[in-house]
């Protein structure tokens, strides 16, 4: 119990400190990890919110700051711990003052370090949102000292880590060796056979191939609400927001990357999309989206109207998942069913490229369609009815649904004496 009594004057500021050293740990983890979207989508909230935005405009600036007070915090820290342990040694308590240096240690990297920046790591916009006004303050107290601690850490980084050398450019043949002797396992080597083969895919794919078509998307024109929504949650994760003047898709919500969703104007959540022609390789589209930092890309017509669009997670999943299709993900049933002994059930959003792997061949006439219902309008040269019947290739379609707006449902018949194996394509 006394030992207890001469240890409070000492837990206090230890306890003050501690939190000190918690609150600059989890700033920094939190404000630098912060995505470049996270930072626009700051830029336009309340007020500590554009404060924490702007810190980030300074990042050397702002973490020379936070390493200051760190240090500052935890020498004066471990000053008080000694200072303490020294008192209790000489009123004959060693004891007490071992167990009091061997808690502080333990307090300040599980509750000063590990803690704060695992909780600002998981919740990064109301942390800093929480830190700003205060980290903000804090800065602005240290602005005389931070000109020397950035020109150290320049010099520092100078010596330390010095530019490296690009690699050479990889070849495909280089991507297949590496995964080759990369794993002796078949299932994973299979899996990675295929991740490749999918990304080489995306360079020969144009965007009409991967697109969600515009009336499979939720478009609404500024200001939206979420009572606008009606409790539906798109398939593809985003609401689409138009231009205020015409029906052009402008900016979009992405719902599963905001941690609260407001009840009006969805619209500020919003972020800009990236416009490609129908004819980009998807490939391409996929690099402007990484260089341009765009989560949505707005497939066009040569007229410059909106026929699709194609989200960062439909290409990951082009890329990553096993036997998914766009059908799939936009309808939920699989885009060719079996039906019988040569006989498929086929919706008009499946490729062509799709239709020709399944059955590995390459046995089809020249078209200049992309999907089957594309096909179909262009061997029929009009908007195909049910029991419309058309022949491509070895391949005999037969038109079961035909709704006035939206995907026809086909019945394909394969003459399997007409299929000729599928040749690597260049």
């Amino acid at each position: 119990m006394n030992t207890w009594w001469l240890l409070l004057p000492w837990l206090v500021p230890l306890a003050v400190l501690l939190a000190a050293s918690a609150f600059f740990s989890g700033s920094e983890a939190a404000l630098f990890y912060l995505s470049p979207r996270d930072l626009r989508q700051l830029q336009h909230g309340n007020a500590a919110q554009r404060v924490a935005a702007r810190l980030m405009e300074s990042p050397q600036r702002l973490l020379a700051a936070v390493l200051f007070w760190n240090l500052m915090i935890n020498v004066a820290y471990f000053a008080v711990t000694s200072v303490a342990g020294l008192y209790l040694q000489r009123q004959g308590m060693l004891a007490a003052a071992t167990w009091l240096s061997l808690g502080a240690v333990l307090a300040i990297i599980a509750l000063g370090e590990m803690l704060p920046k695992s909780l600002a790591v998981v919740w990064t916009r109301p942390v800093a949102t929480v830190v700003a006004v205060p980290l903000a303050a804090a800065v602005q107290l240290v602005q005389p000292v931070l000109p020397v601690l950035e020109a150290v850490a320049a010099a520092i980084q100078r010596v330390l880590f010095p530019r490296f050398r690009p690699e050479p450019y990889l070849e495909v043949q280089d991507l297949e060796r590496a995964i080759s002797y990369s794993t002796d396992d078949a299932a994973l080597l299979e899996q990675e056979e295929r991740v490749l083969h999918n990304l080489l895919d995306l360079s020969r794919m144009r965007v009409e191939e991967l697109m969600r078509p515009r009336n499979h998307i939720l478009v609404f024109h500024p200001p939206v609400s979420r009572r606008q929504l009606q409790d539906r949650f798109p398939r593809s994760g985003y609401v689409f927001i138009t231009e205020p003047d015409s029906d052009e898709i402008a900016a979009a919500v992405a719902l599963q990357y905001l941690w609260d969703l407001p009840e009006e104007h969805l619209e500020n959540y919003a972020e800009p999309v990236l416009y490609v022609p129908w004819c980009t390789l998807a490939a391409d589209a996929l690099q402007q989206m990484r260089e341009k930092d765009r989560r949505v890309v707005v497939v066009v017509n040569e007229y410059g109207e909106t026929i699709g669009v194609i989200t960062r997670d439909d290409i990951l999943e082009t890329i990553f998942a096993e036997g998914t299709s766009r059908t799939e993900r936009l309808t939920g049933r699989a885009a060719i069913e079996p039906l019988g002994e040569d006989r498929y059930r086929v919706t008009g959003m499946t490729t062509l490229r799709r239709l020709r792997r399944y059955f590995h061949t390459n046995a089809t006439p020249p078209t200049h369609a992309v999907t089957v219902s594309g096909l179909l309008q262009e061997l029929l040269q009009r908007v195909p009815q049910v029991g419309d019947e058309a022949q491509w290739g070895p391949f005999r379609f037969r038109v079961v649904q035909a709704p006035e707006r939206g995907v026809p449902l086909v019945e394909l018949t394969v003459d399997r004496s007409a299929l000729q194996p599928q040749e690597e394509e260049p």
